[in-house]
């Protein structure tokens, strides 16, 4: 058997892989054949379209690391009979801790204050005060594994109130978080001192947060997004935070990864942004690369995978 491995992974999930089946890494130049040579197909963040799809020979399984799925064409491997599966849930606390970190970067001005005293700009405190946590109102939209695991930190930590959004959740979901359930973003927008997104990328989803939504929110808010570029409308975003409507953003994700360095947000000091590094933590990196492999191998083996998509 071939497993082809089409980007970078974590030596855990190759060093299983190799155990049991031979190994073609992502900078290996045959790494560009995996359509005809592979059996499986280990990616990350590669495109895998309907064209690539339609030279495969011998793929049987395709599994993303991670849990947006919006890079492959899945439809496609339906229709060639090729097994799609993902890592849903490995990633949920490295994903919720930065998420708590970027809300608290914003509202202290951790980054502010670091870029001004590394350029030797003279910093006069007074005026650039920060906000406290405690006891504010945290809104959640999308209360699934990362989500949940992100108001219970902003409960636990600062006994905030938590206002959750997430009309596809039964209606008894979350009874160990002490919350106020809410049916629409209008009425949520408005109460919020921190939105925090934890939702896939959809038709429904697209630009969800547009000028229309940032309207509604306090001045002395702030956006953290860790899901997915295209949910916030970028630019509505930007003039948003520049007329001084928004107390910044905390950003791992952009509609084009990584951003390029004239990216508008990128200028305001308001913004605080990673490159879309939520899961980049050893432990989950070791993880979700083992989890990649053993179901690349349970496929091929004739076994279901615990996370299959298609």
């Amino acid at each position: 058997m071939k497993i082809f491995i089409i980007d970078p992974f974590h030596h855990e999930g190759v060093e299983y892989a190799r155990q049991h089946a031979e190994v073609v890494l992502w900078n290996d130049p045959r790494v560009n054949n995996w359509p005809e040579e592979a059996d499986g197909v280990m990616v990350r963040m590669t495109p895998i379209r309907a064209e690539d799809l339609a030279r495969a020979k011998n793929v049987k399984v395709i599994c993303k690391q991670g849990v947006g799925i919006e890079t492959i064409d899945v439809e496609a491997a339906k229709a060639h009979g090729i097994t799609v599966c993902r890592t849903p849930g490995v990633n949920s606390e490295a994903v919720s801790e930065l998420a708590l970190a970027l809300g608290l970067a914003v509202s202290r001005r951790v980054v502010e204050f670091d870029r001004m005293l590394r350029s030797g700009k003279s910093v006069q405190r007074s005026n650039y005060l920060g906000l406290e946590a405690l006891g504010k109102t945290v809104g959640v939209v999308g209360m699934g594994n990362i989500g949940t695991r992100t108001a219970k930190k902003w409960q636990r930590a600062f006994d905030t109130t938590i206002l959750a959004y997430d009309p596809y959740a039964p209606a008894d979901a979350w009874a160990d978080i002490p919350h106020e359930r809410l049916t629409s973003l209008d009425e949520l927008l408005p109460r919020v001192d921190i939105l925090t997104l934890h939702l896939p990328l959809n038709d429904e989803t697209r630009n969800l947060i547009d000028s229309r939504a940032l309207d509604l929110m306090k001045d002395t808010a702030i956006l953290v997004n860790v899901s997915r570029g295209g949910i916030v409308d970028e630019s509505a975003l930007y003039h948003a935070l520049k007329a001084g409507h928004l107390f910044g953003a905390g950003l791992d994700v952009f509609e084009v990864e990584p951003p390029t360095a004239d990216n508008p947000l990128l200028s305001l000091p308001t913004v605080v942004a990673t490159p879309h590094a939520g899961g980049g933590t050893r432990e989950t990196q070791a993880k979700s690369s083992e989890l990649v492999a053993r179901q690349v191998l349970d496929v091929l083996a004739g076994k279901e995978p615990i996370a299959r998509v298609a």
